[in-house]
């Protein structure tokens, strides 16, 4: 085993002070509002953190790990595209925004605020169909990472002609137990309470661990090793690497459109869209979130960059062979490359810093699997059972079937992780099994919340149309290996022409819905919620500033708005540049230097600023809980008289 001592305390103890945390929030649990949403009462820097954590995910990380390793820091210039796209929908509020004032419960809720009965329902089962088919490998990938990167022993056993890995069963099984504990004991509180710990613990590994590898390898080393890539796959140069298949500009160009359309179509982490104050408090979470992520740009980038230095590298000849005998046990090849950085990083990191990489991908693990869980199974519960019912149900009952709910998600991942055969990369799975419902859910959430014309039959259309094509190019791609378009390619298809049949079909139609009453604006208001009445004009209005921000809101504001300029002015500078003259590599290695410092810098500043503000948001909203009195009849349900079309 490789893990020592030292290595062991600092997991157990991340371990023990999480579910600590989890089992305080049980007095708090008991309403569904409070299950579902945390009573409305998280505060931005909590929530930022919090939503980072959960979007982080074991599996992202090992996705991550994949394409740097392949791609280098070249993939790294083509994703500042992909920043600046995050940067200007957080700064805007698109969607978030809007979707929190509608104060619905899940998007299902609001689709059949907006739509229909029907059409709730429908989404709600192909939601839930395609979040855990697109979750099914999430476990799986978790518990190989531990199993190699920690040195666990395999028992294999065959049954029948299946062979069964009585380790890879047992590290599902602990790991799906500690988040299911935590939802169980504290619903969304305890899901958000929990992944800010981790969060924060995860930032400050981020800062470390690239620390101990630039110490360890040095960045000359770094350079010399990665620079001998093959011509046209350059890992420095990212204007020589157009040989570099599925990772390359058109991968990031396609997730850039895929940012603006899918935000909150996608419903992973749903129950962090409804947990707000108001809806301006969600909409600043949003941009502090783009904060949060510096924090982890140095680590996701340098973890599989010193792992490939450390595999090809001349120095390094005689412990690589070690990895990769280990890595050659591994009879999948899918696999191999999929394990390959953790396996290098056990024989990399020193003791200490084992245990702080086993840990960071624990809370990964745990804090991404018990707010996907939580999303699945309520949506289950809320968008598909409880509009089928004729008679409501009493809190204690409503949160007893979202546990059952949830624990049947459980099963089913643990289950499908167990049998599914892997034959791709792991976000081009993701873009097949969320196309499903993305590429239709997409421009029925936009259309819904942004224009009065959107009907419900042209956003039948779009799911269907997009449904078809998702399936039929998954089909192909199954039966025709070497397929030309990737499923990446498939996505953009089916978000396309989705969006036009919306269109198309609703300007046939003669429907005209009220936004106010949608929104709760004017006569519609609710106190609770402050919200903006769109009285804002000129150049405020035109950047998305309204009367709700504070002087500190604009300073973050303006701070976001700077450095995404500023983002933008290194791209199309460096484009030009390298237009007129091509930069050599030597060039590249020197940017890529400052950027990596600077990055690392970013996040010590980002982890303490964000450590003060989400104490301060964790201990108001013990508060705001300890105070509230929920509604009962806020559970999800949409009443006769809560909207119309007309």
């Amino acid at each position: 085993m490789a893990l020592h001592g030292i290595d062991w305390v600092v997991f157990g103890g991340l371990l023990l002070i999480i579910l600590g945390l989890g089992t305080y929030t049980r007095r708090y649990s008991g309403s569904v509002v409070n299950f579902l949403a945390a009573g409305r009462c998280s505060g931005r820097y909590l929530l930022a953190v919090s939503e980072g954590m959960a979007g982080f995910g074991a599996i992202s990380a090992v996705a991550g790990f994949e394409m740097t390793y392949k791609a280098g820091f070249s993939m790294t210039w083509w994703a500042i595209l992909l920043s600046v796209a995050m940067i200007f929908v957080s700064m805007s509020g698109w969607c978030v925004y809007r979707f929190r004032e509608t104060r619905a419960l899940t998007l299902a809720q609001f689709l059949e605020s907006r739509y229909s009965k029907r059409f709730r329902i429908f989404m709600g089962i192909l939601a839930w169909i395609a979040g855990i088919l697109n979750f099914g490998l999430f476990p799986a990938v978790g518990a190989r990472f531990f199993i190699y990167f920690c040195g666990l022993p395999e028992w294999n056993v065959m049954i029948g002609s299946f062979q069964l890995s009585l380790m890879y069963a047992l590290v599902m099984i602990v790991l799906l137990g500690v988040a299911l504990y935590l939802i169980f004991v504290g619903g969304m509180i305890a899901v958000i309470v929990t992944d800010f710990v981790q969060g924060i613990f995860c930032n400050v590994a981020f800062v470390v661990l690239p620390l101990v590898l630039l110490w360890r390898f040095g960045w000359n080393s770094i350079v010399e090793t990665v620079g001998k890539a093959p011509a046209g796959q350059s890992m420095l140069n990212p204007f020589n690497a157009a040989a570099t298949a599925d990772f390359n500009l058109w991968y990031y160009i396609i997730a850039m459109f895929g940012a603006f359309y899918t935000l909150l179509a996608w419903q992973g982490t749903q129950g962090y869209r409804t947990a707000a104050i108001t809806p301006h408090e969600s909409r600043m979470a949003s941009i502090l979130g783009n904060w949060r992520a510096m924090a982890t740009v140095a680590a996701l980038l340098l973890l599989p960059i010193c792992a490939y230095t450390f595999m090809n590298g001349s120095e390094w000849t005689v412990q690589a062979a070690q990895a990769k005998t280990v890595i050659n046990t591994i009879t999948s090849k899918t696999l191999q490359i999929q394990q390959t950085v953790p396996v290098a990083l056990r024989f990399i990191l020193p003791a200490g810093a084992l245990g702080l990489m086993a840990a960071m991908m624990m809370a990964a693990f745990v804090g991404n699997h018990d707010t996907y869980m939580h999303s699945w199974g309520s949506i289950f519960i809320q968008d598909v059972v409880l509009p089928l019912r004729k008679t409501p149900l009493s809190q204690e009952q409503h949160v007893r079937w979202l546990k059952w709910s949830i624990f049947g998600v459980a099963a089913f991942i643990f289950l499908f992780s167990l049998f599914y055969s892997q034959n791709e990369y792991i976000l081009m799975f993701f873009a097949m099994t969320g196309a499903i419902f993305l590429s239709g859910a997409g421009a029925a959430v936009i259309g819904g919340l942004y224009w009065k014309r959107g009907t419900t039959a042209g956003a039948w259309s779009a799911v269907i149309c997009g449904l078809n094509i998702t399936l039929g190019g998954a089909l192909l791609r199954r039966l025709w290996p070497e397929f030309p378009v990737n499923s990446m390619w498939m996505f953009f298809i089916s978000c396309v022409t989705s969006s036009l049949l919306y269109v198309v079909v609703s300007l046939c139609g003669n429907t005209y819905c009220d936004m106010d009453k949608l929104f709760h604006r004017g006569r519609y208001r609710v106190e609770d919620d402050v919200t903006a009445e769109e009285s804002v004009t000129g150049w405020r209005a035109l950047i998305g500033i309204d009367e709700h921000f504070t002087v500190k809101d604009k300073l973050i504001y303006f701070g976001s708005l700077a450095w995404t300029l500023g983002l933008i002015a290194v791209f199309f500078t460096g484009v030009i540049i390298n237009a007129v003259c091509r930069l050599e590599d030597g060039v590249w290695a020197g940017f890529w230097h400052v950027y990596v410092w600077f990055y690392l810098v970013m996040a010590v500043v980002v982890t303490v600023w964000f450590i003060i503000g989400g104490l301060l948001d964790f201990r108001k909203l013990f508060q705001r809980l300890s105070s509230a009195n929920p509604d009962e009849s806020d559970d999800g349900t949409v009443r006769d008289d809560k909207f119309e079309c007309r």
